[in-house]
């Protein structure tokens, strides 16, 4: 999409764009955000509805003096729970007005002042997963009031969808007229142009009547050519319909094949069998042609057009915004929850900046090892500003083991994952002011060497290497880093400790890894920090454990 106005007849949105359904999309969203998985810290594992505007400043306050700043996390991420149940007088999303007293723009530049970003939550449903106002009808407005609020991340969620319908209006005729004046020029469903299922139906019930069916699905197109007018102006489109059935109906309107409005039109029960849709659109003196369509197909389809549709309108109103006021754009990280259910990661690098592959993570074991498994299948869909998301961490939360905590980490720095702590970080500075080096969930999240794999420049996830072990239990990660380097991570998901022994050669020769056979490979054990020269590794992770190795 290039850009969106607002029609000044009707208030419709206008959609200049090329957009496509692509359903394995290698078009990027482009935004140049997140080249590398983003670090940050959400406040749902943990805190739930129990947030406010001092939570997110003390967590924004322990980041910075801790120095997970400083280890890459700077996003400070808002999830539900934030907003008032009710939008402002202009229609805009306003934050709780007792438990966020100054703003979330104030509480932005709070944030911005300590060299953090801020983040912010909302669903592209009627409603959040917590039942506050969503973005569903309110893409472009939203979008205008998170960039002039200035924040930096947005999670999208998917509660409350209501999926675009599949189903096309039945057109008998248009006409095209300036607003309160008679149509100016009228086509009949006669004179369409149609292709695929589109077809012409002789009306058994209106003498004389013909109307236009099998639009639907992605099945066919009907267009109007020579639609004639004498100026550069904005008309009234008039669609006169067939009535047909309950179900909610959907077109996309494409003029002159360059720009493209949305016209949703409801189900009815009504007695009288023709019905009346109108639209403004902006027409271009002499002639113009007119094309209907519906490109919703699935559900999958459906969740792209939804997601993409937020995800171009946050680029837009960033762009305006600091062009407005002569600022520097605020790029917006977009994240996709859509928790996985059509196949986001087939078209998640055209709508977004990450999607999340599973639904919500949990602290507990079998939570993270089943979304590991899923997830760790799709590295093929991931890469610079597109990342797959298993969702945030829990490490430092539940009752995760040490191990189980160190796993958690090393899996999702292997996967290229999003790096999003969900833990109370103010745990991390002791009363005297001093940080607590020696607090373990610390020392996992600030491993220097794993926060350099997940960020490493070339963006490419692990994958399973084969033919190293005999044992379903223990699964070799193989990632390619810059410098022809090459991480690996021994996993053992049994019940009890492992041993093993990989031949680095044969890392070598696994696809996709830059690493020239040697008689001998520089070796480094990334949590035990100790370095050495060997041509087979011997490891022993521990009951849930891993070992991460980098090899150059």
């Amino acid at each position: 999409m290039k850009n969106v106005k607002f029609c000044p007849i009707c208030g419709a949105k206008k959609l200049i764009h090329s957009f496509q359904l692509n359903k394995a999309s290698e078009k990027a969203y482009d935004n140049g955000a997140a080249l590398t998985p983003p670090m940050g810290w959400s406040s749902w594992n943990l805190f739930r509805d129990k947030i406010s505007e001092q939570l997110i400043k003390e967590i924004a306050e322990a980041m910075d003096k801790s120095g997970l700043k400083d280890a890459g996390y700077q996003y400070v991420n808002i999830d539900d729970c934030w907003q008032s149940s009710s939008r402002d007088e202009n229609g805009r999303l306003q934050a709780d007005m007792i438990n966020f007293p100054s703003g979330i723009k104030a509480l932005s530049e709070y944030v911005n002042s300590l060299g953090l970003k801020l983040g912010i939550y909302s669903s592209n449903g009627t409603l959040t997963c917590e039942d506050y106002p969503a973005t569903l009808g309110h893409e472009a407005v939203d979008a205008d009031t998170f960039a002039e609020w200035g924040v930096e991340y947005f999670k999208h969620d998917f509660c409350h969808n209501v999926p675009v319908p599949t189903k096309t209006p039945y057109i008998i005729k248009i006409g095209v007229g300036e607003k309160y004046k008679q149509d100016i020029c009228v086509k009949y469903a006669s004179e369409a142009v149609l292709t695929g299922n589109a077809r012409l139906v002789e009306d058994k019930e209106i003498d004389g009547c013909h109307y236009i069916k099998g639009l639907c699905s992605r099945n066919g197109t009907a267009e109007f050519n020579d639609i004639t007018v004498p100026e550069d102006n904005d008309y009234v489109l008039t669609l006169t319909i067939r009535k047909s059935g309950t179900d909610d109906k959907f077109l996309v309107i494409c003029v002159n094949g360059e720009d493209e409005y949305y016209l949703n039109a409801p189900g009815t029960k009504s007695p009288t069998p023709e019905g009346r849709l109108q639209i403004g659109i902006r027409l271009r003196a002499g002639k113009n042609s007119i094309r209907f369509y519906n490109p919703i197909g699935s559900k999958m389809d459906s969740a792209f057009f939804q997601y993409k549709l937020m995800g171009e309108e946050l680029k837009r109103a960033t762009r305006e915004y600091a062009e407005k006021n002569g600022t520097e754009e605020k790029k917006i990280v977009y994240s996709i929850c859509e928790w996985g259910f059509r196949s986001p990661w087939k078209w998640g690098r055209e709508a977004g900046n990450l999607w999340r592959t599973t639904p919500d993570i949990m602290a507990n074991w079998l939570s993270i090892l089943s979304i590991y498994e899923r997830t760790v299948r799709l590295g093929e869909y991931a890469g610079i500003g597109g990342w797959n998301d298993p969702d945030m961490l829990e490490v430092g939360n539940g009752e995760l083991t040490y191990e189980e905590n160190k796993s958690h980490f090393s899996l999702w720095c292997m996967m290229c994952a999003p790096l999003i702590l969900g833990n109370d970080v103010r745990k991390f500075i002791k009363p005297d002011g001093s940080v607590d080096r020696d607090n373990k969930v610390y020392q996992i999240l600030t491993n220097k060497y794993l926060i350099g794999i997940n960020q490493d420049a070339l963006g490419i996830p692990c994958k399973k290497a084969k033919g190293f072990t005999k044992s379903p239990l223990i699964d070799i990660l193989v990632k390619p880093l810059t410098n022809a380097r090459v991480a690996v991570c021994v996993f053992n998901k049994d019940n009890k400790p492992c041993e093993t022994e990989i031949d680095i050669n044969k890392i070598a020769d696994t696809a996709g890894v830059n690493l020239k056979k040697k008689a001998s490979y520089k070796v480094f054990d990334c949590w035990e920090e100790k370095a050495f020269e060997t041509s087979k590794i011997k490891a022993e992770p521990e009951k849930h454990g891993v070992e991460v190795f980098i090899i150059e």
